[in-house]
């Protein structure tokens, strides 16, 4: 759905985002258009599958027949069957979030404005969102009776945070470079980071959640592996998001797109140091949530480089 600008509407999409996030809320409407409008779609979509992944109390194979029922909608079905299946689904997934069962009510609009963006960003972001949904797919068929997920060891943390996290770095960098010869330079370096990217901001949820996930019976540090390890993966990973956002800086790519990724990246290390000190559940006050949003802002205004406390450990491109 366009109006006479070819400008994609709003349909309460910022509502939906509000409802769902916290950090991509914040970092989204940074971003220029039509790059915003294809973000936050792709968000909201990658959350449909997210929210059927997380319903621990549903039957497993009621998980898996949705995170596939999610697919067959994405292939573009009638309008009549997308609003008979997005109803059931807004009155049976146990949701504990209010916004994640309005955005499963508001689906068959948001599908609509989705399939009116360009064909490029549609068929990238259907691809990258199937890919996440079959990913899922397998982690959950592999929770136990109760719905219980338990990851094995670095290398499995390690997938499971690719399908759900480093797929949507990937997409992302993808949207980025779509429209815009001249980051192409950077591309293949944006490449090779834009799955840590998304890794690196995944690995701090799990830190900073894991009393939570495990009371829910999803468990994904390993026991085995020592948390300090798991830690410095988060640290490493950061540092190579850094890396990312500051190739885009160099590259020349509009402040919306250095101050959308520049955002979660330091609000994830804000958060990664709280952890590690006062342990899970910690988080950053509202107070700091402002003070790095008007620092990033300061080092935009400047020209300076963004993420200054990461970058002692970033490459930027040569």
């Amino acid at each position: 759905m366009q109006d006479d600008t070819g400008e994609v509407m709003e349909l309460d999409l910022e509502r939906l985002l509000l409802g769902s996030s916290r950090t991509f809320a914040l970092a989204i409407p940074q971003l220029p258009r039509p790059t915003r409008d294809e973000v936050t779609l792709a968000y909201l979509l990658f959350r449909v599958a997210d929210t059927f992944e997380d319903a621990a109390s549903w039957p497993r194979q009621r998980r898996i027949e949705a995170l596939a029922t999610f697919e067959m909608l994405l292939a573009g079905p009638s309008e009549e069957e997308t609003a008979r299946v997005a109803a059931g689904w807004a009155a049976e997934v146990p949701c504990e979030q209010p916004g994640y069962r309005d955005l499963l009510v508001r689906l068959p609009q948001v599908l609509e404005v989705f399939f009116a963006l360009s064909p490029a960003a549609v068929e990238l972001i259907r691809a990258h969102t199937l890919r996440t949904a079959r990913g899922m797919a397998g982690f959950v068929a592999r929770t136990d009776e109760t719905g219980e997920l338990r990851l094995r060891d670095l290398a499995d943390l390690h997938a499971y945070c690719y399908v759900v996290a480093g797929i949507v770095g990937e997409l992302l960098t993808e949207l980025f470079l779509l429209g815009r010869p001249a980051l192409a330079l950077a591309a293949a370096y944006l490449r090779e980071r834009s799955r840590a990217f998304g890794e690196g901001l995944q690995l701090v949820n799990i830190l900073k959640d894991s009393t939570a996930d495990a009371a829910q019976g999803r468990r994904y540090l390993p026991p085995e592996v020592p948390r300090a390890e798991v830690l410095a993966l988060a640290r490493a990973n950061l540092c190579a998001a850094s890396e990312y956002v500051l190739a885009l800086q160099r590259a020349g790519a509009e402040r919306g797109l250095v101050a959308f990724t520049a955002l979660p990246v330091e609000l994830a290390r804000a958060t990664l140091d709280r952890v590690e000190a006062a342990g899970p559940g910690a988080k950053i006050s509202r107070a700091e949530v402002y003070a790095i949003v008007q620092g990033m802002n300061r080092a935009l205004d400047r020209g300076e480089p963004v993420l200054a406390a990461l970058l002692a450990g970033a490459r930027p491109p040569q």
